[in-house]
C-alpha cells in the first residue's frame, strides 16, 4: 500500500510540521471548501471510510518507529470519537465495516496521497502553491471513487488520515541535553487530514488538517479532542 507519510519523507514531514506549527488551523474557511460549496443536501447520504492511522515512537536519534499496539488503541479511540460526533455528521450516515478495509485499501491510500498534496500545496500554500489551482480547493480522487459509490449508494464520503508520534524517554533526555547547549530538538508531532469527497465526481468538497506538537490518540479523552479539531467546520447537511 502507498504510504503518504513515507512518500513525503518522515524527517521532511516532521520538519515541515515543526516549522509551520498550527498554521493549517487558522486559514479562513474558504480555503477549506471547494468553490460554490458550503453544505450538503439534507437528503444526501454520507459514508465514513475507516481511518488510515499509524502511531510512532521517536527514537533518541529522531527516527519515527511504528508502534502497533499504540496504533490499535488509537484506531479504537478514533472510531469511538467519530461515533460521538453523529450530530455533526448528519442523520443519513453509514460506515464501511472493517471487512471492507482491504477492498478499498488502494482508494484510502490514494486519499492519503492527495490529502498530503492539498496540505503542502494548498493549505500551507504561499509561494509553494500551484498556479493552476489559483488558490482554490480544486482537487479530486477521480473515477477511483466509483466502486465505493456503487457499493454504498452514498453521495459523499468522509476520509481521514492520521500520523501521530511521541518522543521516547531517550528522545526526551536528548531534548533536555541539547537544550542546555542551546539546540532545539523536535519531539512528537500530530498530522491529520480529513476530506469530504463527492462520490459522483470524485471532487474534494471540504478539507481540513492538523499539524501540531500536541494531541494524544493513545487515550480516549484526548482522542476525542483530536477528532473534534480535525472535523472543525465540517459541512452540515441542510
Amino acid at each position: 500500500m502507498i504510504n503518504p507519510w513515507i512518500g513525503l519523507g518522515r524527517k521532511a514531514a516532521l520538519a515541515l510540521v515543526v516549522s509551520i506549527g498550527l498554521v493549517g488551523s487558522v486559514w479562513a474557511q474558504s480555503k477549506n471548501l471547494a468553490p460554490n460549496f458550503s453544505s450538503r443536501p439534507a437528503s444526501s447520504k454520507l459514508v465514513v471510510v475507516p481511518v488510515d492511522i499509524e502511531l510512532f515512537s521517536v527514537s533518541a536519534g529522531g527516527v519515527p518507529e511504528p508502534k502497533a499496539d499504540w496504533t490499535q488503541d488509537a484506531t479504537k479511540h478514533f472510531n469511538t470519537s467519530l461515533k460521538a460526533k453523529s450530530t455533526l455528521l448528519g442523520d443519513n450516515v453509514t460506515s464501511l465495516g472493517e471487512s471492507d478495509v482491504d477492498e478499498f485499501a488502494e482508494l484510502n491510500a490514494l486519499h492519503g496521497a492527495v490529502a498530503t498534496s492539498i496540505f503542502v500545496y494548498h493549505m500551507f500554500g504561499g509561494a509553494g502553491g500551484l498556479p493552476t489551482k489559483d488558490g482554490k480547493l480544486l482537487w479530486s480522487l477521480g473515477d477511483a471513487v466509483k466502486p465505493l459509490q456503487e457499493k454504498t449508494g452514498a453521495d459523499y464520503a468522509l476520509f481521514t488520515w492520521v500520523r501521530d508520534s511521541y518522543a521516547s524517554s531517550e528522545r526526551k533526555a536528548a531534548m533536555v541535553a541539547m537544550a542546555l547547549l542551546g539546540v532545539g530538538l523536535a519531539g512528537g508531532v500530530q498530522i491529520g487530514y480529513a476530506s469530504l469527497i463527492d462520490l459522483r465526481t470524485g471532487q474534494v468538497m471540504w478539507f481540513n488538517n492538523l499539524a501540531r506538537a500536541t494531541g494524544d490518540l493513545r487515550e480516549e479523552k484526548p482522542a476525542l479532542e483530536t477528532v473534534e479539531a480535525l472535523l472543525r467546520n465540517f459541512p452540515a447537511s441542510k
